[in-house]
């Protein structure tokens, strides 16, 4: 899976699945500050990223992961790893 497929799906939930608003997504927009996603949202991404990408996310290996960038960065390498 591309980075740009990456970003598009991420994107896509966040929009769709979390209600967030597309102007405030972009790659430097911070998680919790910006883009406002609590405690539960990650609950439910959690839950989302393990039905799209398939892999579970592990919450120790998110420390330090505090932009969109970031996460997606993450999820290209648990993704392409398993590829």
């Amino acid at each position: 899976m591309t980075r740009k497929e990456i970003e598009e799906k991420v994107k896509a939930f966040l929009i769709d699945d979390l209600e967030i608003d597309e102007e405030k997504i972009s790659d430097n927009a911070k998680l919790k500050e910006d883009m406002g996603i609590d405690s539960l949202d990650f609950v439910d991404i959690v839950v989302i990223v393990e039905k799209n990408f398939g892999f579970k996310i592990k919450p120790e290996e998110m420390q330090g992961v505090t932009t969109l960038s970031q996460f997606c960065d993450y999820i290209e390498s648990k993704v392409n790893v398993s590829a």
